[in-house]
């Protein structure tokens, strides 16, 4: 079984919590134990119903004022695939939030109130998803039941979305009109929506096609850890070197040529090691350990791919950068650690070409500096050479965080536009 991670964003109060909470009650995925807290809470609070945002919304202030602050993740499981989701807050300023969630998600739920339309929260997110290469979007118009479960309506919206999302490098769209609060298309198709044709969200997140979205291209593999048991008892073992770590891109298979990166040698493949076991391919996201043929001298930070096919070695990189906090602004002459795949070096900030307004996607080239949940593009100068990829080639071998080197918090990401030596 596979694995579809998927986000969820929207404006506030579009009813983002309460769909997962609709998705897990309905699909049997959470505890009668869970299900008797959340109606104890709701009842406390005077509700008349079982509010199941209150499932996702487990920070202490997300549930006395209603609204998703950070991040949550939750994990459920239907016959034909598994599922993480991150719910992600709808506040502007918690950009940064959203950015997180997102950035590893294969499809995006943007949810829209069918009584106030698209928002301009609404192009924000949907803006985000594209910059972040989510290959998926679902554009699911919530609360149908207080609009009458209007056809006219759900048409108004799509309309209005497609033609903004025609600006944006969205790949997949799918529309459904929903009710979060009483479950219409979202597990099962709705009588209360007739004219509608479509499948139920659920039966969209099984089926949707995720495979082809990896790039099997590209063969990388950055060296996470260098595994030497040298178990004295087992002879098996006394000379084992495997190279661990997660395949970022391509296929792998034994007795394939790679090239280690940044030494340039050439050698095949031995074997691929797993928990379980010897397998015969490897691909994305898959995590394995590597034996070569050759004795080679590599590390964590470095990279093997293929000898006609490789990431460039950069030390100038050009990227969009999402600034995630309020201590300090990202301006030139900013030094950070810069952490990419595997490798860690430091950085050097040259230049910001420009903020970006992500409701209006109008670019402020006056713009000086990046404060928090800001984006714009950035010239970064890197210590030693990075192997890296576009961000629109690879999401993993194209994508950074910025750390700060004194009190070591993350502080920004970025997705790699250009890269030169």
């Amino acid at each position: 079984m596979d694995i579809l991670r998927f986000a969820t964003a929207g404006s506030v109060d579009d009813g983002k919590s309460t769909l997962i909470g609709r998705l897990l009650f309905d699909s049997k995925a959470i505890f009668e134990d869970q299900l008797e807290a959340v109606e104890r809470t709701s009842r406390d609070r005077g509700t008349e119903y079982t509010d199941l945002s209150l499932l996702t919304d487990g920070l202490r202030a997300e549930r006395e004022q209603g609204i998703t602050i950070d991040v949550a993740y939750r994990y459920f499981a239907t016959p034909r695939r598994k599922f993480i989701i991150a719910d992600t807050p709808g506040h502007i300023q918690y950009t940064r939030n959203m950015v997180t969630g997102a950035s590893t998600a294969d499809l995006a739920i943007i949810l829209i109130d069918a009584r106030k339309g698209v928002l301009e929260q609404s192009r924000r997110h949907a803006f985000l998803t594209s910059l972040l290469r989510v290959p998926h979007l679902v554009l699911a118009v919530n609360k149908m039941d207080l609009v009458d479960y209007s056809q006219e309506r759900f048409e108004e919206i799509r309309e209005e979305f497609t033609s903004f999302a025609s600006k944006l490098n969205v790949s997949d769209l799918t529309f459904i009109p929903i009710s979060a609060l009483h479950g219409d298309n979202v597990v099962s198709r709705s009588e209360n929506t007739p004219w509608y044709q479509g499948s139920s969200l659920l039966h969209h997140l099984e089926n949707v096609h995720i495979a082809s979205d990896r790039n099997l291209v590209d063969v990388r593999f950055p060296v996470q850890y260098v595994i030497r048991p040298q178990k004295a008892t087992d002879p098996a073992f006394h000379d084992y070197r495997g190279y661990a770590g997660q395949v970022a891109g391509g296929v792998l298979k034994p007795g394939d040529e790679v090239l280690h990166l940044p030494s340039g040698l050439a050698t095949r493949i031995a074997s691929i090691d797993t928990f379980d076991g010897p397998v015969e391919e490897a691909f994305p996201p898959m995590s394995v350990t590597l034996r070569l043929e050759d004795d080679i001298d590599i590390s964590r930070g470095d990279m093997i791919c293929r000898p006609n096919n490789q990431p460039q070695a950069a030390q100038e990189l050009e990227a969009m950068v999402c600034w995630m906090t309020d201590a300090v602004k990202l301006a030139p002459r900013s030094k950070l650690t810069i952490k990419h795949t595997t490798r860690t070096a430091r950085a050097l900030v040259r230049d910001v070409h420009y903020r970006l307004d992500v409701n209006t996607l109008h670019r402020d080239e006056t713009a000086t500096a990046l404060g928090l949940n800001e984006i714009g593009r950035v010239s970064l100068r890197v210590t030693q050479p990075l192997f890296v990829d576009e961000y629109s080639r690879n999401r993993m071998t194209g994508g950074f965080i910025l750390v700060e080197e004194g009190s070591n918090t993350t502080v920004g990401a970025g997705m790699i536009v250009d890269a030169r030596g």
